[in-house]
């Protein structure tokens, strides 16, 4: 008998029927540990699945790649559902995975952790991109949903705080796979009417399913890009979300955000009075200063007045004359006694008050002698006497007793 040879073609295809019809490799749940990771262009994932003791192929295609909620990487323990067949080409068997889950820390949590990092590393969070929330807004948007609790504590706090400001809601689905893009799609919306001066984003509280689209990377560079400042207000107070880090002023909750976008208009009442205060002291303070200022104004207005300068010059004119007056007087009355003085002198040089006390002068050719050797036998003496004058000849000179 003629044996029946197969091809290896036929062996592959007839292994991959069986796999492919066997009820328990159409739905298997793996555990292991990834190595050989690879996400292609296209983004499918491949890698190898593996323990302690064996391993098996793995193929992840787009369509199911692109609902993980983080990147795979190799050494990482995860949990997979899938179904076993053959991979022809190759003649291996392979596990094509439908669904992929951590092990551990969840794929939430994990896909969180990686963009968080990713974003900050870009520089998304850094305070010199945060915008400042006006302080007095005149319009204020929010962008949640139009039936949640959310929209309605920020309407009454609004109401309550500041209800001089305006609110405009940008009505989006904040939960769910088409929430990412109708959050964006109303952040760009808002930024385009240039209505508002202070946006919130957010809802209220859940799970980190329930949150997620605010975790999405579109979102998060959608409230960067935002030229309007955004106050995100998702979740409870321990929530936090990479909307939260992006935002240019974290709120815990929805009221608190309302809280931070509007003042109190009781502390500004309050601000107010206070400020009306200290401006009217101001002004009675300036009023006093004011009126002490005119009145030396006054002063001086009088003081410049001609008739009173005039007066005034009259005065000094008189004190002038006076001390002149008595300058004079002093003068005089030194020049008079200086005169006295002198002509006491002069008396008391003159000769003829000397010939008064019976004095008189020679005089021997008109010229006035005072020795005896001056004169001669036989020379005319002139004698000056006090009335009169007398005339003689010499008949002899004696001089010192000679």
């Amino acid at each position: 008998m003629e044996e029946k040879y197969l091809t290896v073609t036929a062996l592959t295809k007839y292994i991959k029927y069986k796999f492919d019809h066997d009820t328990h490799l159409e739905d298997v749940l793996l555990e292991g540990e990834i190595s050989n990771f690879k996400h292609n262009s296209r983004g499918h994932f491949y890698f190898t699945l593996k323990d302690d003791n064996a391993q098996i192929s793995a193929t992840m295609f787009s369509t199911y790649a692109s609902k993980v909620k983080f990147e795979p990487e190799d050494g990482m323990k995860v949990f997979v559902r899938g179904n076993v067949s053959v991979y022809e080409p190759s003649g291996t068997y392979q596990i094509n995975v439908k669904e992929i889950k951590s092990d551990g820390l969840g794929d939430l949590y994990i896909a969180y952790e990686k963009l968080k990092k990713e974003l900050e590393a870009l520089g998304l969070f850094d305070e010199e991109h945060k915008k400042p929330i006006p302080r007095f807004p005149k319009t204020i948007g929010v962008i949640t949903s139009p039936t949640g609790a959310a929209i309605r504590d920020i309407i009454n706090t609004i109401s309550r705080r500041y209800p001089l400001a305006k609110l405009i809601l940008y009505p989006a689905i904040v939960q769910g796979d088409d929430s990412k893009d109708d959050i964006v799609r109303q952040i760009k919306k808002a930024n385009a009417d240039n209505l508002v001066d202070v946006l919130i984003v957010g809802r209220g509280g859940g799970s980190i399913e329930d949150l997620w689209a605010f975790n999405e990377r579109v979102v998060a560079y959608a409230i960067y890009d935002s030229n309007i400042p955004i106050i995100s207000a998702v979740g409870h107070e321990v929530d936090f979300t990479i909307a939260d880090f992006v935002a240019d002023k974290r709120a815990a909750t929805p009221t608190a955000a309302a809280e931070l976008a509007t003042p109190n208009i009781e502390v500004l009442k309050e601000t107010i009075a206070s400020m009306v205060d200290t401006l009217n002291k101001k002004m009675n303070y300036k009023f006093n200063e004011y009126k002490m200022k005119l009145t030396n104004i006054d002063k001086i207005i009088d003081s410049k007045n001609p008739i009173n300068v005039l007066e005034h010059k009259k005065e000094i004119l008189a004190s002038y004359n006076e001390k002149l007056n008595l300058l004079i007087k002093k003068v005089l009355d030194n020049k008079k006694n200086e005169y006295v003085l002198k002509n006491h002198t002069l008396e008391l040089l003159n000769p003829l008050s000397i010939m008064n006390r019976g004095y008189s002068i020679a005089k021997v050719k008109g010229k006035v002698i005072t020795k005896a050797e001056e004169a001669k036998v036989g020379d005319e003496l002139e004698i000056d006497l006090q009335d009169g004058k007398i005339k003689t000849e010499i008949k002899e000179v004696i001089s010192n007793g000679r």
